[in-house]
């Protein structure tokens, strides 16, 4: 297959970093090439470019073979260029229909034909096997589902150079799978895609080619069934990369948390959580498995103070903290790292250094008689940064929204890992990060647990959770199903106990 896009000499320079190094990048009709690379290393301004989100300072894009200038994204959708971006851009009190047809309304006369629009609409989710209802409100559909409403953005808009940007950081196992069919189906009807991805598995199981980018260059395009992961992992990175978690034997001290009888009530009353018992001693990691939605958010908004309790007792090495607010629960020693980095973890506004500070501000060094110092609160961001590797092009002073996603993370990891936590409370810490920093992390996170610390490990991945894990206990329904020994168990066991099954029940 001949190539439908050619992009040839690419620079880009923002603030303090080039972005893109003279990359060349291509693309081949009807195939997935992915595009592999640490946080920061370019990837979606590559991406961005090519939909006119930004322009380069030199080089050249050609599209089916024509030199062509993407000046804005409506420029791209012209050329049949479609992006689903890795924060989706939807209107969340918008319908289905409404959001998909925003920008380019059919008329009827006067008025928005929005009936006819969405009879196209549910016929496209219907060849593409997407389901999606066109009358639904975005704001009562699931992550998975808006990402599909995204991708039928594309398809309405007669897009054959489909982009995907980071697009299962937030989805559940079972959606990435669904996620995966859908990107074959898409293929198979002719569309060409580019993958931004972290996850090498992914790689591994959907694409053609991979074009790996470190620190702004191009390291290579490999053929991805030829190529191993640890390969592209070390590409990625620069280094070898140990894909096994080395987590020595320890013995756990006294309980530093102890959940006794919590019933936590949902968005719409009814319990999300049913009289929950759970102890984390110091010097252990308990991991939180569950099929996403059955009441681990709820129960890590009670333990931090985000969600009141109906009853039950939260104790932090012997005090109950339920009455407490957010801020006793902080200097009790309960630290915080939040699934979602834009709604709990950062104010986007702010610079780095403000959000570094966010929680320990009011303390000194950080202010005295109510006077920030922000000498000191600008060296403590910069020791942060270069700890935890946080690629900002104008350091401390960087605004929170100009870094890349996994960079974001980073930077919250950092500050909840430097307040030095009795408990850590690490929903999903490693979403969004490639491989190194996710070796990283995890080295991190085992760290605390050998320096005496309690850590409660809550993530979809259940490869994360028996790799780092001490104790597993398997929640369904908002309901304890069990809590199991991580070297007495499988994938398979922990899997089944997530269905509600408990331990024993099946041989």
């Amino acid at each position: 297959m001949g190539n439908i896009v050619e992009m040839k000499k690419i620079r880009k320079e923002f603030p303090g970093v080039v972005a893109c190094d003279d990359i060349d990048f291509s693309l081949r009709e009807g195939e997935i090439h992915a595009l592999l690379g640490e946080n920061g290393a370019g990837k979606s301004t590559l991406t961005s470019i090519l939909f006119g989100l930004y322009q380069a300072d030199s080089g050249t894009i050609s599209v089916r073979g024509k030199m062509v200038n993407i000046s804005n994204p409506n420029v791209a959708n012209t050329l049949g260029i479609g992006m689903v971006h890795q924060h989706f851009k939807l209107v969340h009190n918008f319908t289905v229909t409404e959001n998909i047809i925003l920008g380019m309304e059919p008329r009827r006369g006067l008025v928005v034909d929005t009936k006819s629009a969405a009879v196209r609409i549910r016929d496209l989710s219907r060849q593409y096997g997407l389901n999606v209802d066109p009358a639904a409100l975005i704001s009562e559909v699931s992550v998975g589902m808006q990402q599909r409403v995204e991708i039928l953005k594309m398809l309405y808009r007669n897009a054959d150079i489909l982009i995907f940007d980071e697009p299962t950081a937030v989805l559940t196992p079972q959606e990435i799978q669904e996620l995966m069919k859908i990107m074959q189906t898409l293929i198979a009807e002719g569309k060409s895609i580019i993958l931004i991805t972290h996850k090498l598995k992914e790689i591994k199981a959907v694409a053609d080619r991979c074009t790996v980018i470190r620190r702004g260059k191009n390291v290579g395009t490999v053929s991805v069934q030829e190529t191993s992961e640890q390969k592209l992992a070390e590409m990625m990175v620069g280094r070898q990369i140990s894909f096994v978690v080395n987590k020595s034997e320890r013995e756990p001290g006294e309980t530093i948390l102890s959940i006794r009888d919590l019933s936590v009530p949902g968005p719409t009353g009814v319990p999300a959580v049913k009289n929950l018992s759970l102890e984390i001693k110091a010097g252990e990691i308990v991991g939180l498995a569950g099929v996403d939605g059955n009441g681990q958010n709820e129960l890590v908004e009670a333990l931090i103070g985000l969600r009141k309790v109906s009853c039950g007792v939260i104790e932090m090495k012997g005090t109950d903290v339920c009455q407490m607010s957010i801020r006793e629960r902080m200097e009790k020693g309960i630290s915080y790292i939040p699934e979602d980095r834009h709604k709990y973890g950062l104010i986007l506004d702010y610079s780095l250094q403000e959000n570094l500070s966010l929680k320990t501000y009011y303390r000194a060094p950080f202010s005295r008689r109510g006077l920030l110092s922000r000498s000191h609160i600008r060296q403590h961001a910069e020791r942060v940064i270069e700890d935890f590797d946080v690629r900002a092009g104008e350091g401390a002073q960087s605004q929170a929204r100009s870094l890349s996603g996994g960079n974001q993370q980073k930077a919250i990891v950092g500050r909840e890992f430097d307040m030095d936590p009795e408990l850590l409370v690490a929903v999903q810490p490693t979403r969004g990060l490639d491989v190194g920093a996710i070796e990283y992390i995890h080295e991190r996170l085992l760290e605390q647990r050998q320096r005496g610390k309690a850590v409660l490990l809550v993530s979809l991945e259940l490869d994360e959770i028996l790799d780092l894990s001490d104790r597993i206990a398997v929640i369904s329904h908002g309901e304890l199903v069990g809590v199991v020994d991580a070297r007495d168990t499988d994938e398979s066991e922990v899997g089944l106990m997530m269905t509600g099954i408990k331990r024993g029940e099946v041989s």
